[in-house]
Parts: C-alpha cells; structure tokens; sequence
C-alpha cells in the first residue's frame, strides 16, 4: 500500500532520487538531506504507515527487522561500536513529537559529538 502523495512513498518507488543505505522487500534506508550527525539516515517500511501511533500488532516483524537492522547499517555507515561508540535512533510521531512527513520512519544519527542538534 503506497500513498501517492507521500514523498517517502516516492523515494521508496524511485520517483526522487535518494542516497540508498539499504533495501530489502520490507524497507528501504537512505541519507537523510539535512543531517543532523555524522552519520544520519533514515529507515522506512515499504509499506505506508502514517506514523508509530497507527502501527499494529500486524506491523510487529516489521517494527523488529527495522531495529535489529539500526545497529548493522550504522556501524556500516561510520558509526563506532558500542559500548565507546553508538548511535541514536529517534522516531518522530505526530505534529507535537515533531514528525514532519506522515510515513513512518526511524532517523539513526551517530558518528563523534558534539553534533549539530540533539
């Protein structure tokens, strides 16, 4: 199920061109546009869900494979192993927890600090 008029939607079908980290047929990674860390991007379900408060027991695997996938891709992607190293994993939901685009998706941010924001 896809929304047409959802960017990610559009990223994750090839319509705008992204920086890919990952894909599989469950979900899709890329580089964010505007990181906030050295290391920033995003993962997001193939599938449209609006936001983690319209998730479901039905969304359960797919919620685990995008955490148990977090750590490999960040470690991938420059971050530091734990337990001296790491990454942060911020899911946005809804207009007060500050999400902007209505389709679910995980920011993983890590590399060395002090970062931009956060």
């Amino acid at each position: 199920m896809q929304d047409p008029n959802c960017i990610f939607c559009k990223i994750v079908a090839g319509q705008i061109p992204s920086r890919k980290v990952y894909e599989d047929d469950d979900v899709y990674a890329f580089h964010d546009i505007h990181p906030w860390a050295p290391v920033h991007f995003l993962l997001v379900p193939r599938l449209h869900i609006p936001s983690l408060a319209q998730a479901g027991p039905e969304h359960e695997r797919l919620l685990g494979k995008m955490l148990l996938l977090a750590p490999r891709l960040a470690l991938e992607q420059g971050c530091n192993p734990y337990p001296e190293g790491g990454f942060r994993i911020v899911c946005n939901t809804g207009a007060e927890g500050g999400q902007e685009v209505h389709h679910l998706h995980v920011h993983v941010m890590g590399g060395p600090r002090p970062w931009s924001r956060g």
